[in-house]
């Protein structure tokens, strides 16, 4: 725990590496320890990062997709 901070920065690098990149990180207190921001170019990239840190070892990790106004605007006009 003490070193949790240095490990948000290699993993910063890593994801910096596989193209993706960390907006803001949270540490958080109940069911998630961490919130990360991140920002990559398509899912994949991001699934790319996910499967790098998890198969170090002792991670799981819960994604949410999240849609910009835009983005939802797009959505919303392909509705019948």
């Amino acid at each position: 725990m003490k070193q949790t901070t240095a490990r948000a920065e290699a993993f910063k690098e890593l994801a910096r590496k596989v193209g993706v990149t960390v907006k803001d990180i949270y540490w958080t207190v109940g069911l998630y320890d961490l919130v990360l921001v991140m920002e990559a170019p398509d899912e994949e990239t991001l699934s790319t990062l996910l499967l790098s840190v998890g198969a170090l070892g002792n991670v799981r990790t819960q994604t949410l997709r999240g849609y910009s106004a835009e983005e939802m605007n797009r959505i919303i006009a392909k509705m019948p």
